[in-house]
C-alpha cells in the first residue's frame, strides 16, 4: 500500500495550479461551486489517478475529429511543453468543478475570449473555429465521457444514473464554454458519438500524443505506472473507435487492468488535504475528507 501511495502521489501535483494560476479554493466562505458538494462530480474529480486517464482519453477522442486536431495540436503547447499544459488543462477542471462559482466563470469567459482567436485551415482545406459550438459539443462531450468513464472503470464503479447525473451536473459549464448541446445523459452521449462516429479517423498525430503523454516527466516516481494509466486511457476509448483508430495494439492485459484498478481505487481512498477538492470542502464548511467517506 505505501509503494501505490508513491506511486500514485506524483499524479496529484497535475490537480495543483502551475506557476501564474495558484489559487485559494477554500475562500471566500460560503460560496458555492457550479456543481454541488454533493454530486457526483465532486467525487470523480477528487481522484488524481483516474483524471489523468481520463483526460488523455478525451484527447485520443478530440484528436480523432479532424477540426478539433488542427486546433488542439495548431494551437497549444502539447509538443513544446507538454507538463505546462496538463497543469493548466488541471487547474481548469479544478476551477471547473470546484472553484468558487463567481471566479470559475470568469475563468471560463477568459477561455472563451482566447478561443475566439483560434482559427485556421485542417490539412483538407476546412476552416475551423475554436468556439464553433459543434466543436465544443464534442470537446465538452468527450471531457465528460473520459473522466467518469476512467473512474467507474479504475476507481469506483457508477450506475447507469450516476453516469448520466454526471454528465448532466457538466451541463452548466459546458453551456458557459458554448457547449449549448453537450450531452445530459449517457444516452445522449452515446447518439453524439454515432452523430460524429463517420467524421473521426486515424491520425498519426493521435501516436505522438500517446508518446508524449507516456514520456513526459510528471515526476521520476510516477514514471514506471505512466505509460500503463496511457493504456488504460486508450482501453476506455469505445472498441469500435479505437479499432477505427487503429489503436488495438495499446490496450491493457488482465494484469495491467488490475493494477490500474489498483492505483485507482487508492488515490480515491486518500485524502489529499492540500488539493482543490479539500479545500474546496472546507470553504464550503465541510471536513477536509468529506469526499473520502463513504
Amino acid at each position: 500500500m505505501a509503494v501505490l501511495g508513491k506511486l500514485t502521489s506524483p499524479f496529484a501535483d497535475l490537480m495543483k495550479p502551475p506557476r501564474g494560476m495558484e489559487f485559494d479554493f477554500s475562500r471566500p466562505l460560503g460560496e458555492g461551486a457550479l456543481t454541488a458538494p454533493d454530486s457526483i462530480s465532486w467525487r470523480i474529480f477528487k481522484n488524481p489517478v483516474t483524471l489523468f486517464v481520463g483526460g488523455v482519453a478525451a484527447v485520443i477522442l478530440e484528436l480523432a475529429e479532424p477540426s478539433v486536431r488542427s486546433g488542439v495540436w495548431n494551437h497549444s503547447t502539447f509538443r513544446t511543453d507538454a507538463l505546462t499544459r496538463l497543469r493548466r488543462t488541471g487547474a481548469a477542471a479544478m476551477m471547473t468543478v470546484y472553484g468558487p462559482r463567481s471566479d470559475a466563470e470568469m475563468m471560463i469567459s477568459r477561455i472563451v475570449k482566447i478561443h475566439s482567436k483560434v482559427t485556421g485551415l485542417t490539412p483538407n482545406g476546412t476552416s475551423y473555429h475554436a468556439n464553433d459550438p459543434r466543436l465544443l459539443n464534442w470537446v465538452q462531450a468527450t471531457a465528460s465521457f473520459g473522466f467518469i468513464e476512467a473512474y467507474s472503470r479504475f476507481a469506483r464503479p457508477l450506475t447507469q444514473h450516476e453516469m448520466s447525473q454526471a454528465f448532466l451536473e457538466a451541463a452548466p459549464a459546458a453551456r458557459l464554454y458554448g457547449a449549448m448541446n453537450a450531452p445530459c445523459s449517457t444516452d445522449q452521449w452515446w447518439r453524439m458519438l454515432a452523430d460524429y462516429e463517420s467524421t473521426l479517423e486515424r491520425s498519426d498525430i493521435i501516436f505522438e500524443f500517446l508518446e508524449i503523454m507516456g514520456n513526459v516527466p510528471i515526476a521520476p516516481a510516477a514514471s514506471p505506472i505512466q505509460r500503463l494509466l496511457v493504456r488504460a486511457a486508450v482501453d476506455i476509448v469505445p472498441s469500435h473507435i479505437r479499432e477505427k483508430l487503429a489503436l488495438s495494439d495499446y490496450m491493457l492485459d488482465r494484469t495491467g487492468g488490475a493494477l490500474v484498478r489498483g492505483f485507482g481505487r487508492l488515490a480515491d481512498a486518500v485524502p489529499l488535504q492540500d488539493a482543490p477538492p479539500a479545500q474546496a470542502s472546507i470553504r464550503m464548511g465541510l471536513a477536509p475528507t468529506f469526499l473520502y467517506r463513504r
